[in-house]
This record gives structure tokens, C-alpha cells and sequence, in this order.
């Protein structure tokens, strides 16, 4: 007897990217919540701070081409299985270290797992989500970033003070993965076979996707070459556009706690102040996802709609630079939501571009290959973040973290582009 349907079960595959999302940020967070902790346990400095977070970057960094191509080849599923399982047992394991190389070889290894998570949610949403909707989707599943960055504060605190150590809160949330492991090995399968899908949501999405290509896990059918991707100026578009974008979130979800401390802020005074630019986030991707999807639902081409809201986020982000020069709490929690909304909207369109431009079975290398990019800006921001603030302050990393973006938001702009590549059918219209 056939399983009953699931009504509208696109949005339950998109309820799991989102849990993913949520879980992987805590896991990530946990360190940076305890950082000032440790920090004084360990007698680490502003630099010592800043090479456990590269130790992160480096393999989350270059972890992202590999883990696309990877998800690409073998399929969503049996990808993403594999690194959730694997990073959520890096993130126990890190409840082992003694010191700053132990902790800097697990933070690599939760890196090396973790670079799956975005491109392997793009993908899922190229294969179940048509172009009308795969803004809210993406804006769904992002924005599990911003709520599990918001969460793990209360939560790894809470574990931090009620067992007196920071150890179990790396074991409580990396068994979050696990958990996860179940619901997802249950629900997703592509939408071509899933067992509980309706032929008429089926028909929808398959109809209406970008790439109306059949979707199978495995599949290995011709993909795009890197070589290919690479010469196209759509790639370097959404590259240029996440490298330049991406070191302003993980400023703040990496040295916010230890900004705000630096301020003469107490941490635990603090807490709301450290979820509200995460609140803000949250709200940017829905907000971006939204527009974007309203627009195209208005008539507007898909690369307008996308590009009318990358715009105005570019400019959005210029608001860190007052936070150079207020004193006043309120107004500085307001500028970095402000600007992490912006942040937020801005990165919703830049992870829909590759799903609105390539086939299925490349729509997750070009999002690694993005990540590559994103993660070797924010190695070096950080690396900058950590000498600049020994030696002076966290000023010129504001101010430079505000007018940055403008230039991602005109290499998308001028970049992102219908051209002969789309008259050739490598790439679709946009």
C-alpha cells in the first residue's frame, strides 16, 4: 500500500536545510561563545584567538570546492549523510583538546565537514524548489545561520555554567547532528522518487525549476568542467561577490562576543545585545528572499529582481562605520543589525545565483567554488582582524568591513549577466 502524500513536502526538504543550517552554526558558534573563557584559561592572545579561527577557515575554506564536487558526483543525500556525520563527531571530539594545537586541529577538522553545508543546500534547492520560490527557500535555509548563532549563546552557556566546564557543551551540541541524521535520512530523497510526494507537486516543481533536468543520486551524467565554469563571467561574479561579503558575518559571529568585552561590556550582560544582530540576519534573508520572489512573481527577470536587492544590501552595509564612533550601547547593537540585515538580504541572492544560472549537476560546485572564495576573504580578514586589534583597535576593521561590499555588489552587478554563454545554452537566462 503507497504512502500517503505529503502536502507541500517541498517545504519540509526545506524545514531540513534549515535545520541543518541551525545546527551546524551552533556547533561552529560554541567556541566563539566560550572564547573568552578560554581565552583566559589558556592566556591566548588577539592573534592566538585569530589562528584558531583560521585553523576553522583553511579547511572550511578549501573544504568547499571538494565537498561540491563531491555532493555533485554522489547526490544530495548520501553527501550531506556523510558530512553531517562527520562533522558533528569533530565536534565532540573537540571536548578532547589540551591546548591551542589540539584545539586548532579540531576546529580543522569540524571545517573540513562543515564546507559541505551550503553547497550542498543549494543543490537541494536547485532539485525541489522552481525559480519563483527558491528565494524564500534559500532564504529558509540560510537563515538557519543567523538563528543557530542566536541560540548558542543561551545554549553553550547555559551547559558552560550548569556543568561548571566548557567540555560537555562541545559533546551536548555536537550530538545535535545525529539527531538531524534521522529525520533526513528519512524524508529526502529527489523528487523524481520521493515516496511521499504528490504527482502534482511533482509536476510543479519539476516543470518549473530552472533545470528541468531529471535529478539522480549517483548520476553521472556530463558535468560542467571547472575549466568551463571558470571562464565564465557569471562564476566570477558570485565568487567576487560572497569573498567580499562573507568576512563581514564572520566578524561578527566569530569576535562579537570578544567585541563587546573589548567595549567593557560583560558578557553576560550582553547576551540580548549579541542575539539581536542575529535576529537582524534572520529577518534580512526573509526580507531578500521575499523581494526578490515578489518581483519575479511582478514580471521582473530573475537577474533584476536578484541584482534590485543585492543594491540596496551593498549600501546597508555600510552602516558598521558609525560603530567606530558611537558610545552609546543601543545605537551600536542598531548599526550591526542594520548592517547584518543587510549582509543577510545581500547573501540570499548571491546563494540563489547559482542555482538560477547552471544545470543541477553543477549547481553545488559553483556554489563551492563561491565558498572557496568567501572562506580564503575571511582567512584573511581575520588574520588582519587579529594584528589590527593588538596593535590598535577594532576601528579600521569597521571601517573596512563597511565599504568592502560595495565592490561585490558591482562585480554581481556588472558581472552576473546574460551573454553568449546563455545564447549556447551553458548557462540559463537570468
Amino acid at each position: 500500500m503507497a504512502a500517503r502524500p505529503i502536502k507541500h513536502l517541498r517545504w519540509y526538504i526545506g524545514g531540513l536545510l534549515f535545520l541543518s543550517t541551525v545546527i551546524n552554526y551552533i556547533d561552529r558558534q560554541t567556541l566563539s561563545v566560550l572564547a573568552p573563557y578560554l581565552k583566559v584559561e589558556y592566556q591566548w592572545t588577539y592573534s592566538d584567538f585569530a589562528l584558531l579561527i583560521i585553523s576553522f577557515r583553511v579547511a572550511y575554506t578549501f573544504g568547499q570546492t571538494a565537498a561540491g564536487r563531491f555532493i555533485d558526483w554522489i547526490g544530495t543525500r548520501q553527501g550531506l549523510s556523510i558530512t553531517v556525520s562527520f562533522y558533528s563527531i569533530a565536534a565532540i571530539l573537540t571536548s578532547l583538546a589540551t591546548g591551542l594545537r589540539t584545539f586548532c586541529l579540531f576546529r580543522f577538522l569540524l571545517g573540513s565537514g562543515e564546507s559541505a553545508n551550503w553547497p550542498g543546500a543549494t543543490k537541494a534547492v536547485s532539485e525541489w524548489f522552481p525559480r519563483r520560490e527558491s528565494g524564500w527557500a534559500v532564504a529558509l535555509f540560510d537563515s538557519g545561520s543567523s538563528i543557530g548563532g542566536a541560540v548558542a549563546p543561551f545554549l553553550v552557556l547555559g551547559i558552560y555554567h550548569y556543568f561548571g566546564s566548557w567540555r560537555p557543551a562541545f559533546i551536548l551540541t555536537g550530538a545535535l547532528g545525529f539527531i538531524w541524521l534521522v529525520l533526513f535520512r528519512w524524508l529526502y530523497y529527489p523528487p523524481e522518487r520521493h515516496p511521499r510526494i504528490s504527482t502534482e507537486e511533482r509536476n510543479y516543481i519539476l516543470t518549473e525549476r530552472a533545470d528541468p533536468g531529471p535529478v539522480h543520486e549517483g548520476d553521472t551524467s556530463p558535468r560542467l568542467s571547472y575549466r568551463v565554469l571558470l571562464s565564465l563571467p557569471q562564476t566570477w561574479g558570485i565568487i567576487i561577490g560572497k569573498t567580499l561579503t562573507d568576512p563581514v558575518w564572520f566578524f561578527i559571529t566569530d569576535w562579537f562576543a570578544v567585541y563587546l568585552v573589548a567595549k567593557g561590556f560583560k558578557l553576560e550582560e550582553s547576551l540580548l545585545a549579541f542575539w539581536v544582530p542575529f535576529l537582524a540576519a534572520d529577518v534580512g534573508n526573509f526580507a531578500g528572499g521575499g523581494l526578490s520572489s515578489y518581483l519575479i512573481n511582478r514580471g521582473w527577470p530573475v537577474g533584476k529582481a536578484r541584482k534590485f536587492v543585492i543594491v540596496i544590501c551593498g549600501f546597508g552595509m555600510t552602516l558598521l562605520i558609525p560603530t567606530v564612533f558611537v558610545t552609546s550601547f543601543h545605537w551600536l547593537v542598531v548599526c550591526f543589525a542594520v548592517s547584518t540585515l543587510a549582509y543577510a538580504a545581500f547573501s540570499t541572492m548571491v546563494l540563489n545565483l547559482p542555482a538560477d544560472l547552471y544545470p543541477t549537476h553543477s549547481v553545488a560546485s559553483v556554489s563551492g567554488l563561491s565558498g572557496t572564495g568567501a572562506g580564503i576573504g575571511t582567512i584573511a580578514a581575520t588574520y588582519v582582524t587579529g594584528w589590527v586589534t593588538d596593535r590598535y583597535s577594532f576601528g579600521p576593521i569597521l571601517m573596512g568591513a563597511s565599504l568592502i561590499p560595495l565592490l561585490a555588489t558591482l562585480a554581481v552587478v556588472l558581472m552576473v549577466r546574460n551573454n553568449d554563454a546563455t545564447e549556447r545554452v551553458i548557462v540559463n537566462p537570468i
